[in-house]
């Protein structure tokens, strides 16, 4: 889970819907197409995305049960948040828009597992997505993105998953063609 500007503490919060519930997942580990199967119906469960508190000034999520021990996220983005760019170390994922539209900035390159703090990009590796509500994607590993609520009115509302469960983000800063690793985060951050 990545968070930008004030991120409100992890609430309780609903119980996940029926869909999403241990007895509805596969017993082995889940696939990329199996967490974008999960977070496109997760964000059709109106009840479930009605429930999430939204705070005006950060991001607001609740932890879900993903499918076959994924990690799951709801997740509220306030007008004008994002996540900055990021990757999620080992883990793939995908994430799908219940409400309002998100922008995905990604880069079609794979990034050195570790031993650099700066990077120079070749031309080309940008690539751009608007995911309007009911629209999702999946990810593999080490994919780098940021993600965004350009509105500058309206909440957005996303579900989230990763597997394995993810072990690290790191977060960077970009610069034109540089891209800088700032730091490393762990769940305890997080959760």
């Amino acid at each position: 889970m990545s968070q930008t500007q004030h991120a409100s503490t992890p609430t309780s919060g609903p119980s996940p819907s029926p869909s999403s519930s241990p007895a509805a997942v596969p017993s082995s580990a889940p696939t990329e197409a199996d967490l974008l199967d999960f977070v496109r119906r997760t964000a059709t469960d109106t009840a479930l995305i009605d429930s999430l508190p939204l705070d005006p000034e950060g991001r607001t999520w609740v932890r879900l049960d993903g499918p076959g021990g994924s990690e799951a996220w709801l997740i509220g983005w306030p007008p004008g948040t994002g996540t900055g760019w990021h990757d999620h170390a080992e883990s793939f994922g995908a994430f799908a828009t219940a409400r309002g539209t998100l922008r995905e900035h990604s880069l079609a390159v794979r990034l050195p597992a570790g031993g650099w703090k700066n990077l120079e990009l070749a031309d080309g590796v940008d690539r751009g997505r608007e995911l309007p509500a009911g629209r999702g994607r999946a990810f593999g590993r080490h994919h780098v993105h940021e993600v965004l609520n350009e509105s500058r009115a309206e909440h957005a509302v996303s579900v989230h998953a990763y597997y394995p469960p993810l072990p690290l983000i790191r977060r960077f800063s970009r610069t034109g063609a540089v891209l800088r690793l700032e730091q490393v985060e762990r769940p305890e951050d997080w959760q």
